[in-house]
């Protein structure tokens, strides 16, 4: 009996030990295929603008988030609030099953294919949604669906990093946009005023008069927001579609938020004049951006939880029920 029972101990901690070597030589594969990755793309990862900025497709990226005037600065944040999630997702992460899958390879080969067509079409951007697609791609392949599900926001969040310098071009639409309703507003709240293209003035003898210019457009606001509203989305919101109508919100909320700043930079100087207006309250107004549209994501995020159904039968049962 005693022998028995030594040697259900023994092919247990054997059992142990085969599984404990399998992980370590998954990832000691893992780790192999990122340093691989890394090198590939610092080394062979940009073919445009070389000279300025060499041939590493990280350092074009850096290079782009501090030249952008701050409009994607949030890039360097990104990264961190990915690892932040893993971080909070790492119990349940350790206690999924794990298992290779081809279809994780087929991944890897696509996203090496993407990175392909990318330096060859001197289009970094793709070989840096390359990048991301093989950060994703290589866990799914050594370690199976159920990883590679729990992965895929994390992963998928890392889009944020990559320069999307071309919505620059929404830049003037947008200037038109904010001052059309920040005009409207305004008369609207009983002051006076007209719009000239992206200019607002003040109808009234010495009313204020200013321009708004492209860093106040609100495209760096929106940007901000919609990074900032998949995770909240992510973290709060129950189901996919609910997270989806709340990150798609993150369009309109930032764009009023910028509406905001401008009305009440035009309420500033109408009450304490222009000087106060386009200058301390001008540098800091940035906060009335973000307090407007971070309270509104708040109040739509905390819409789309409510239970309606719930409260309806509620309702129903106080309206039908006796006074006493």
């Amino acid at each position: 009996m005693e022998a028995a029972t030594g040697m259900g101990i023994w092919s247990e901690r054997w059992r142990l030990a085969a599984l404990s070597r399998d992980e370590l030589v998954r990832l000691a594969l893992t780790a192999a295929m990122v340093g691989v990755a890394f090198i590939l793309f610092h080394l062979q990862g940009n073919t445009t603008d070389v000279r300025a900025y060499g041939q590493s497709a990280l350092l074009w990226m850096v290079h782009r988030w501090n030249e952008s005037g701050g409009d994607l600065s949030h890039g360097w944040l990104i990264p961190f609030v990915s690892a932040g999630i893993l971080w909070f997702k790492r119990r349940e992460l350790m206690s999924l099953p794990k298992n290779s899958s081809r279809i994780g390879l087929a991944v890897v080969v696509l996203a090496l294919l993407l990175h392909w067509i990318g330096a060859k079409s001197q289009q970094t951007r793709l070989s840096l949604a390359g990048l991301v697609l093989l950060m994703w791609g290589v866990p799914f392949y050594f370690y199976g669906w159920q990883v590679a599900r729990l992965l895929l926001f994390p992963c998928a969040y890392l889009i944020f990093c990559i320069p999307l310098n071309f919505l620059d071009s929404l830049t003037f639409p947008l200037r038109i946009m904010v001052t059309i309703a920040a005009t409207g507003l305004l008369n609207g709240l009983g002051i006076e005023a007209q719009r000239s293209g992206s200019a607002i003035y003040s109808t009234a003898a010495g009313g204020f008069n200013f321009d708004v210019a492209d860093p106040c457009s609100g495209l760096r606001s929106l940007l901000a927001m919609t990074a900032l509203t998949a995770v909240y989305a992510y973290l709060t919101q129950k189901t996919l579609v609910k997270q989806w109508l709340l990150f798609f919100a993150s369009i309109p909320l930032a764009i009023i938020g910028n509406i905001a700043r401008i009305t009440t930079v035009a309420l500033v100087a109408e009450a304490f004049g222009q000087k106060l207006a386009s200058g301390l309250y001008h540098d800091y107004s940035g906060y009335v951006v973000f307090s407007v549209a971070i309270g509104l994501m708040v109040g739509v995020g905390s819409l789309l939880n409510l239970d309606y159904r719930g409260a309806w039968e509620r309702w129903k049962q106080r309206l039908l029920s006796p006074t006493s």
